[in-house]
């Protein structure tokens, strides 16, 4: 049967895990994300990084070489959507680590099919309610190529988008907020010598109660 096969480690820590502001940046990205643990972000990490290194040992290669290969690496990194198709070297070591992750499909799912939180995409994709294509995937890390990315879908029996729906029936509607240039609409104080409008109607033989205004009183300095 020969020797047995041990699977290499698919992440690396960070250097100084308990530095402040590097914790701080894995925490938003874990809740922007939905991530479970650290450990998927340091997947991510580690994959960009061995991506990052075929690049910079391709820039190192003779121009002859470099025209055999480098469309081999731009044409895969182009097929998952983390580059355009007329991209180079330069753009894939500008990648960053949430450019691999908006790639998942827990992302996509979160963004194309109306959750509220991508916690809820996660929740969907795990308990099989998630499509691609004519397959089910469970798996939320699942990357998902351009082509496959319009066919995510619910499944057949699935009865999330009914009920996605019936949450947004009961959500209250929201005024819009006034936007640039447009001043937001306030009731014009009373000037002096001028009443303001009571909203209670007196009853009979009842005067109304109305507040005189304050006068401007002169400075004694």
């Amino acid at each position: 049967m020969g020797d047995p096969k041990y699977p290499r480690k698919a992440w690396r820590k960070p250097k100084r895990p308990l530095n402040y502001e590097l914790k701080m940046e894995e925490l938003q990205t874990l809740g922007t994300f939905g991530l479970r643990t650290k450990r998927e972000l340091w997947k991510a990490h580690t994959e960009l990084s061995r991506v990052r290194q075929q690049a910079r040992s391709l820039l190192a290669l003779t121009q002859k070489v470099r025209d055999e290969k480098e469309p081999i690496l731009l044409k895969s990194l182009a097929r998952i959507g983390l580059i355009p198709n007329d991209a180079t070297l330069d753009d894939v070591l500008n990648l960053k680590p949430t450019d691999l992750l908006a790639r998942r499909l827990q992302t996509i799912v979160s963004n194309k099919l109306g959750f509220k939180t991508p916690y809820q995409a996660r929740q969907a994709v795990i308990h099989g309610h998630i499509m691609v294509g004519d397959r089910k995937i469970d798996i939320p890390s699942y990357t998902v190529t351009v082509a496959e990315e319009d066919s995510v879908q619910f499944t057949p029996k699935s009865k999330i988008p009914e009920m996605l729906e019936k949450n947004k029936a009961k959500e209250p509607k929201v005024e819009a907020a006034p936007t640039e240039g447009e001043e937001p609409k306030v009731e014009a104080a009373p000037t002096e010598g001028e009443e303001p409008k009571v909203e209670a109607a007196p009853t009979e033989g009842e005067e109304p109660k109305v507040e005189a205004a304050k006068e401007d009183k002169p400075s004694t300095d």
